[in-house]
């Protein structure tokens, strides 16, 4: 039974029809066919109507939502200032995400143009530590590569040794929401915790088995480093050459939080020099015309990540982190109510207002300023 057949509930029950509003037409940019189901389920509490379209939202693509009233947007569409004026110009008054990041957002040119934007700041914070975890336990224990073997009937162990997380260091760079799922899950391991965060968790640094601690020592003294932080200015490329070169000779790398978060030529050449024991992405710098697509027919454009693809200990998932059924749901249900809360007059309660801010500093020079200038806020 596929997803668009079934309940996607926990039960049966219908969502709770909401206050008389006027349905307000929204056009769902850079639609997938996994997500469907879960808007026209909760839709049914909104009477909202809504247009899918599978093409991004960009300058070239922003006339398709004449006659709407707001835009639906997803993590790789470009909203700058050229498609907000675009947008503004066919009446679209509001821009929603369904997305917790919006990096992708121009919110100064948006402000000035009178267009709102709101957006989805958790969902499921489980299932993006999750899938953080089963990257991990992939790429240690290689249970990809024997499984590739399995279907060519090659059942030889030969290259397949991992190591035990029992016991080991994880670095936990950002210990939000995600970040604090995650390292609660691998405390279930057996496993110490150093935590970077400039705002510690009280309950989790409370813990004997985790220390928070600067980003260098975290870097350093890791066994595996797990990324769980936004995307700003500061933080781009937090972990770039200096970062990998002071990780432990052999540590893995788990990046589940943003792709620009990572130098992606800085991390094939340590991955090249045996330096990194491994790396498991489930984002990409330049992800934005490769995720979410099928190019099996295709000549892949992109040779950083085409170099990526070669090495035997990397994994990489297509940003599928939030893909659960609970995740589908939460992300719904807020998208419709913050166009609900739009259509109402009402205060929006999740409206983004500014850009994170970025402090007054120059380009940083060494590793330890860059990480530094990072605000970790998970």
């Amino acid at each position: 039974m596929s997803l668009n057949e079934r309940q996607l509930g926990t039960d049966d029950a219908l969502l709770p029809v909401q206050e008389h509003c006027t349905p307000v037409n929204i056009a769902f940019f850079d639609t997938q066919g996994f997500e469907r189901a879960s808007f026209e389920w909760a839709n049914q509490a909104h009477g909202h109507r809504i247009r899918f379209l599978e093409p991004r939202l960009t300058s070239q693509t922003a006339l398709l939502a004449e006659g709407s009233d707001a835009v639906c947007s997803f993590v790789n569409d470009r909203i700058d200032r050229a498609v907000l004026r675009e947008l503004k110009e066919l009446g679209i008054r509001l821009v929603a995400l369904r997305c917790a990041g919006f990096n992708h957002v121009d919110l100064a040119a948006a402000r000035e143009l009178g267009i709102s934007v709101v957006r989805v700041p958790a969902y499921s914070p489980h299932a993006v530590a999750e899938h953080a975890v089963a990257l991990l336990l992939t790429l240690n224990r290689k249970i990809h590569r024997a499984h590739s073997r399995i279907q060519d009937l090659n059942f030889s162990l030969n290259g397949l040794v991992g190591f035990n997380l029992h016991g080991k260091t994880v670095g936990v760079v950002g210990t939000g929401r995600i970040g604090e799922v995650f390292a609660r899950i691998l405390l279930g391991f057996g496993c110490y915790i150093l935590a970077h965060d400039l705002r510690p968790v009280p309950g989790l640094s409370a813990l004997p088995e985790v220390r928070y601690a600067p980003l260098d020592e975290v870097l350093e003294g890791s066994d595996v480093v797990s990324l769980h932080v936004p995307l700003t200015p500061a933080s781009h490329h937090l972990i770039d050459a200096s970062a990998l070169s002071r990780m432990k000779a052999g540590a893995l790398l788990i990046n589940t939080g943003r792709g620009g978060l990572v130098d992606s030529h800085a991390l094939v050449e340590a991955l090249k020099s045996g330096h990194l024991g491994g790396a498991a992405l489930d984002v990409y710098e330049e992800e934005e015309n490769v995720f979410f697509r099928d190019l099996s027919d295709q000549v892949l454009q992109d040779d950083t990540l085409a170099r990526l693809l070669t090495f035997p200990n990397v994994l990489i998932t297509a940003h599928q982190g939030f893909l659960t059924r609970e995740a589908l749901q939460a992300i719904a249900e807020t998208t419709l109510a913050n166009v609900t809360e739009f259509a109402r007059g009402e205060t929006l309660r999740n409206r983004i207002e500014s850009q994170p801010e970025e402090r007054p500093v120059e380009k940083p020079t060494s590793w330890r300023s860059h990480a530094e200038d990072a605000e970790c806020l998970g």
